[in-house]
């Protein structure tokens, strides 16, 4: 593992910081050689997880153990483990990784598994270790009723003293809504996720908050806020990426800088992706037809007045009112006629057919809703009762984007600035492509969310695997004016003759 100092000089992509692995037992002393043991050198492989759909940061170190470790110290569960972990050649909080004791949070060992005894004299076994918060959350409850917007709620929970009480920095958008609610002895991270799914941006059109953590804090904050500033104006991407194996153009010759030097080897070194591949794209129509994506019809039932209403989602008639990777315009699918069906609507030129989103009762919910419930005039999302079932409906066609969209997964140099929730740009070139100079793929490359981190070091190599997820196209898809016939290559609807029994 390397051991020099944050600030030392690059050598090469993915030159890295990691001094001392600090494992220390529940009583803080024990046998005195053990004191604080530096399992730096006895660690084989170590990993940190960290996602957006994560409440808490995780992890797992590989221990190659000769001095019975397990007995001697003891470990059993409860164990501390600081270090420090760094991208060579930049300091600050935002360049590392801090777990250590004096100026970061250690983490905390919950589990021991996959001990296996490789001859006489030695061991392997996996210790996996997560945030104070995860065990934490474990531990408390809340029960408690509030009476504020959403991201006060939250921040509440999140430093009580009772509940999570974290002492680590939030980062949080603030809520145009807020509500009375009352929280029924949920744990910590479940009671913030209840008020995930009801809190609405302040700025933005969207519905529903994330909740997780990175290295470097938490975040409560609704997905569009990873894309556009406050101000509404889109992000540029923290990092480039591209897959090239050497940065040399398709003649062999070296690609030089607009001043005519050589490119930087370690800064492209970051730049450049060992492997990739997608895990998903956003054309899996049927899993996101069912999963009402496209459309999606929520029937609110209000227990006040006994009363029911139908809202309709439509993906392409309300895709331009929240925020995405690629901007408002730009959908991952085009509104063409998929079907013979004629869509019923006097808004709509006549005899058109029915694209991807003209099927609302694709998925059909039901929800409840009340008025009055602590007094107010508000329905589930602390608005007026009749914006329920449009607010549903976006906030679940919304996460299903996050999750179904297109994924890819990604190996480079470990770099440990990034952190879930950036956004980044992957380039790569158009497998039709014949000239010199590149031409990106107009579906596949693009801006991207990361989603999930996996920092591996072993065998003095750090590297990350990201997975990062994009919701859109970076070039608009043409639609089309044919109809469902003409796509088909048909004549004219027909069909087969029934037999009559």
């Amino acid at each position: 593992m390397a051991d020099r100092q944050p600030d030392s000089n690059i050598e090469f992509a993915g030159d890295y910081f990691l001094k001392y692995i600090h494992l220390r037992n529940y009583a803080g002393e024990g046998i005195k050689a053990l004191k604080g043991e530096d399992i730096n050198f006895k660690v084989l492989e170590f990993n940190i997880y960290e996602s957006i759909f994560s409440s808490s940061v995780t992890g797992s170190a590989v221990i190659a153990d000769t001095q019975n470790l397990i007995g001697n110290l003891p470990i059993q569960g409860t164990e501390r483990l600081a270090f420090k972990l760094a991208s060579l050649g930049e300091t600050g909080l935002e360049n590392t990784i801090d777990c250590s004791e004096a100026t970061g949070h250690p983490m905390h060992i919950y589990k021991l598994t996959n001990k296996q005894q490789m001859s006489d004299y030695s061991e392997t076994y996996t210790l996996h270790f997560a945030s104070r918060e995860f065990v934490r959350n474990l531990r408390t409850r809340v029960s408690k009723s509030f009476d504020m917007r959403m991201d006060q709620a939250v921040d509440s929970i999140f430093g009580d003293p009772k509940f999570l009480d974290s002492r680590k920095v939030l980062h949080k958008q603030p809520t145009r809504n807020q509500d009375k609610i009352c929280i029924p002895n949920l744990t910590p991270f479940d009671a913030i996720g209840l008020l995930a799914k009801r809190a609405l941006p302040e700025k933005t059109e969207g519905a529903g908050y994330l909740f997780y953590e990175t290295t470097k804090g938490f975040h409560f904050r609704s997905w569009e806020s990873l894309l556009v500033d406050e101000v509404g104006q889109q992000r540029e991407p923290i990092q480039k990426f591209r897959y090239v194996q050497v940065p040399v153009d398709r003649l062999g010759h070296e690609i030089l800088d607009k001043d005519g030097k050589a490119l930087d080897n370690v800064m492209e070194g970051y730049m450049n992706i060992e492997s990739y591949k997608f895990l998903n794209n956003f054309h899996d129509v049927a899993a996101n037809t069912a999963l009402g994506t496209y459309g999606h019809r929520v029937i609110t039932h209000n227990i006040y007045d006994k009363s029911y209403r139908e809202d309709d989602y439509h993906y392409h008639n309300q895709y331009h009112t929240t925020a995405h990777t690629e901007g408002a315009d730009n959908p991952a699918i085009t509104s063409s006629p998929v079907d013979y069906d004629i869509v019923d609507d006097p808004n709509r030129s006549v005899n058109q057919q029915k694209g991807v989103s003209d099927w609302p009762e694709s998925r059909v919910s039901v929800q409840p809703t009340t008025r009055f419930a602590h007094g107010d005039d508000t329905g589930n999302f602390g608005t007026d009762v009749i914006n329920d079932g449009v607010l549903e409906g976006q906030r679940v066609s919304q996460i299903n984007q996050i999750h179904s969209g297109t994924r890819l997964q990604m190996t480079i140099k470990g770099q440990s600035w990034l952190q879930p929730g950036d956004l980044i740009q992957f380039d790569i070139q158009s497998v039709q492509d014949r000239d010199i100079i590149a031409q990106l793929d107009p579906l596949y490359s693009g801006k991207y969310i990361i989603t999930h981190i996996r920092h591996r070091v072993a065998v003095n190599e750090y590297i990350q695997v990201l997975e990062c997820v994009k919701d859109g196209v970076a070039n608009p898809i043409g639609s089309t004016t044919k109809s469902y016939t003409e796509i088909a290559g048909e004549q004219s609807p027909h069909k087969l003759p029934r037999d009559i029994a």
